[in-house]
């Protein structure tokens, strides 16, 4: 990692986890650049709790008008932080989402419910859809982390790696567990859904902190121009195409379900 993706790291796990890491001084072009990460990460809440716990560190030198800038978005609730609580936890393979409504409407009627245990997986499912609609979400990942740390102790393990393994998400599970792993301090002991890390984990989220470019549902594959033709967005087109081979080993029917529901959904936008 460079200076700046090690000094990110060090306050995102001191904002979320509470953990207290030397800071790095950097220039204040640097700070500026982290700081857009952070931004583009909806990560401005943990970022600044991070920077508070360093308060009185010499080696914080964050630039007066980052301080402001990081004031006035979590004072005005500028950020766009989702939740997975926000929209109905579906897969797009018709198969699997069947699978999991069934899963889920059993373990609710069951004698014996594991809220918890179906918390765990909602959040999995909700990460999933990020990394596959817009790329990798820290903040999922953060989310995860924190479920794991408060309630990791009620959930039932055995049941979440049957449910996992019964909608073909166990390495899909098994990446977000591994980031934690590997770039947020966590032991494997803390996340019994992972057998063994996922190589390409740490690259993964250092790749995601340096995006700036966010992926936006707004955006479109095909459209009709005036003329009536019908243009597609290559740009999108290409970098939808790029992240469905890069997670296509950790969900192959997700990841293809994913990729040709939204090409479906973009065509049936075009008007008649």
């Amino acid at each position: 990692m460079n200076i700046i993706e090690r000094n990110i790291f060090r306050l995102l796990r001191s904002g979320a986890f509470d953990t207290k890491e030397d800071i790095e001084p950097m220039s204040a072009f640097k700070w500026r650049r982290l700081y857009q990460m952070i931004v583009a990460q909806n990560l401005v809440p943990v970022f600044e709790h991070g920077t508070t716990t360093h308060g009185r560190d010499e080696q914080l030198n964050l630039p007066d008008d980052i301080m402001t800038l990081m004031k006035q978005e979590t004072a005005d609730g500028n950020y766009d932080r989702k939740t997975f609580g926000d929209e109905d936890i579906r897969l797009s393979s018709r198969l699997l989402n069947h699978r999991l409504k069934r899963i889920i409407k059993r373990e609710m009627q069951s004698e014996e419910t594991s809220m918890e245990t179906v918390d765990l997986l909602e959040i999995i499912i909700f990460n999933v859809n990020q990394i596959l609609n817009y790329g990798l979400s820290l903040d999922g990942i953060i989310r995860l982390g924190q479920y794991l740390r408060k309630r990791g102790d009620k959930v039932d393990f055995i049941k979440l790696d049957d449910w996992l393994d019964r909608l073909h998400l166990s390495r899909m599970a098994q990446l977000q567990g591994s980031i934690l792993i590997s770039v947020f301090g966590f032991e494997q002991n803390e996340l019994p859904f992972v057998l063994k890390e996922e190589k390409n984990a740490r690259k993964l989220a250092i790749r995601a902190v340096g995006n700036l470019a966010k992926d936006t549902a707004e955006e479109w594959y095909f459209r009709q121009t005036r003329s009536g033709f019908v243009q597609n967005n290559s740009k999108k087109l290409r970098r939808n195409i790029r992240r469905s081979i890069r997670y296509y080993s950790y969900a192959p029917m997700e990841t293809t379900s994913s990729f040709f529901t939204n090409l479906a959904r973009s065509l049936s936008e075009i008007e008649e």
